[in-house]
């Protein structure tokens, strides 16, 4: 049975949260796993307190107020706190270092901070931002006296008398009036290429992309989210936080990192119905725990490889793999990069319900993605309704730079107009620097970023995301890096320790006579993947990453650590 679409009197985030507590007022809102939940009454009443706490220290609407924290239910009441009085949020992602965070807040010009336990014992030894007249402990919402200018703020008013009493009366209401142009979120990206830039996102560009969710998938207030990205990142904020909330479902929040474990113990207590997933997460359950069981020996490799029985293999192991996710999982979204073809193989045959999203914090972020019972392989999905999408500066094969416009795009870059020109065109059009097509079907095919595009000696355009997705399927491969070496294609190889050293028996071999069998390996790993690849994209050179690759919070290698280096 389809779901009926949710109009909204407005398009803010106002209306969307006084819609939903007025609607799902008894049913669960949120929780932490093993831990008592609040209904959706309970929320909005939560929020209600926060937003007293701002206007009692003097934040008013166009203030920006930072969150620094893990998740917890108490992430989405402050951001519900903030962004419905009027204010707007400045979501700062816990990966970020302490000096980081500070810098982004003062950046900001925070009146206010919410801040984790964990996090804030980090930053004792930081200087508080001029402008910050708040600061409290998220967990609790306990309020840091000392940190604070509220007994300034009273001191005044006891001077001013009623007057002065009245006209702060009149900023707080004022405060509540939210148009949908207003500004809502400003977002730090941790970027791949460099610094962190400011995303500014309206009330209209957040409504209207977690409105347009409701295109893709029907989600009851039954449905059960289980979160396990963090909050400050816009795909979980927005697909993970704002559009359950728009529906009425609840979202489950574990408070550990969420290791193989701690995950599988969260899935089968809470038996979530969606989850929001990167690449790396069902990619290493693939390679962890499913491809050894096709690798067990001669007889089951050999079986593996005629089509029909692996067809078989991969929908008993699909039937394993549901069990683990807790048994009602319904929509399991991979989004932040592109999935490994060969996982995406496995999971079409084993029937999972996957699904691949596509979009930036620049965007809100959803832009493109689909039902999971309408995937294609290697394929995205549409653009989402209500956006218009174009190729520009097509190669011969058709592929180009996609360019976008519609109600979900950033007003720009705060206090950077130069960068925010460099992105968003005269009209309107915002370059989302990816390369890709359209089939007939209107799926759109990502082939790469096109900042990443290496141009080989034939002059034909690589991509280094597909060489890299050929040499990650090897088993004994944790993660890898294309670039081009001075006119060399050259790959950068972090082999898995584990495997590894179960594969090598690294105890019995000394230093270099394991180095030797290291540099067969990548070398076999080198020749396998230039058999599947064109003659054009073929790896010349190989090293060995000693270490993990940087990463960012979606698990996306930060390739100019690397690649400008080299440069350099």
């Amino acid at each position: 049975m389809s779901k009926p679409f949710i109009e909204l009197p407005t398009l803010t985030l106002k209306a969307l949260f006084e819609n939903s507590i007025e609607s799902y007022g008894d049913k669960l809102a949120m929780r932490v796993v093993d831990e008592e939940g609040m209904s959706y009454a309970e929320f909005g009443a939560k929020v209600k307190e926060v937003q007293s706490m701002l206007l009692d220290y003097g934040v008013r609407k166009g203030d920006k107020v930072a969150i620094y924290s893990t998740n917890t239910p108490n992430w989405p009441v402050v951001y519900f706190a903030v962004t419905t009085m009027g204010a707007v949020i400045v979501p700062i992602l816990p990966d970020f270092h302490t000096s980081e965070a500070m810098h982004i807040a003062e950046h900001a010009e925070c009146k206010a901070a919410f801040v984790s336990q964990k996090l804030f014992e980090t930053m004792l030894d930081e200087i508080q931002p001029p402008e910050m007249n708040l600061l409290v402990v998220l967990d609790d919402l306990t309020i840091l006296e000392k940190l604070s200018t509220r007994s300034k703020v009273e001191k005044v008013m006891q001077k001013g008398g009623d007057q002065l009493n009245k006209a702060m009366e009149k900023l707080g209401k004022d405060s509540y009036e939210v148009g949908e142009e207003d500004l809502a979120a400003i977002i730090y990206t941790s970027g791949t290429t460099g610094s962190s830039k400011g995303v500014m996102l309206t009330h209209k560009n957040l409504t209207f992309d977690a409105s347009a969710g409701q295109y893709l998938v029907d989600i009851f207030p039954e449905d059960r989210f289980l979160s396990i990205l963090p909050l400050a990142h816009t795909y979980e904020c927005t697909v993970g936080m704002i559009i359950p909330i728009l529906n009425g479902a609840s979202i489950h929040y574990i408070t550990k990192p969420p290791t193989p474990s701690i995950l599988i113990k969260a899935m089968g207590k809470v038996h979530p119905t969606f989850m929001l997933s990167v690449p790396l997460v069902i990619e290493k359950i693939y390679k962890n725990k499913i491809q050894p069981n096709f690798q067990k020996n001669f007889l089951i490799r050999s079986l593996y490889a005629v089509p029909f029985v692996r067809k078989k293999l991969n929908k008993i192991a699909g039937k394993k793999l549901m069990e683990t996710f807790g048994g009602e999982i319904k929509f399991f979204g991979v989004g932040g990069g592109g999935i490994s073809p060969h996982v995406e193989f496995f999971l079409r045959e084993a029937e999972f319900p996957y699904c691949i999203g596509y979009g930036l914090t620049e965007t809100a972020p959803l832009l493109a993605g689909t039902n999971p019972s309408l995937t294609k392989y290697k394929a995205i999905g549409p653009i989402i309704p209500g956006v218009e999408a174009e190729l520009r500066d097509k190669n011969a094969d058709g592929s180009g730079t996609l360019w976008v416009k519609g109600a979900n795009i950033m007003r720009g870059y705060y206090k950077d107009p130069e960068k925010t020109a460099e992105v968003i065109d005269e009209n309107g059009w915002f370059n989302t620097e990816d390369i890709g097509y359209f089939d007939e079907d209107g799926y759109f095919f990502m082939s790469g970023r096109a900042k990443n595009i290496i141009v080989g000696a034939s002059g034909k355009n690589i991509y280094p995301e597909q060489i890299e997705a050929a040499i990650n399927a090897h088993e004994l491969v944790a993660d890898s890096l294309v670039y081009d070496d001075n006119g060399t294609l050259a790959a950068r190889i972090y082999l898995d320790p584990e495997k590894l050293g179960a594969y090598f028996g690294v105890t019995s071999k000394s230093e270099t006579k394991m180095q030797e069998k290291i540099q067969k390996l990548l070398e076999e790993i080198r020749l396998g993947v230039n058999e599947n690849v064109s003659s054009f994209s073929r790896i010349r050179k190989v090293i060995e990453q000693r270490e993990e690759f940087v990463k960012t919070p979606t698990k996306k290698i930060k390739r100019y650590l690397y690649v400008e280096a080299k440069k350099k």
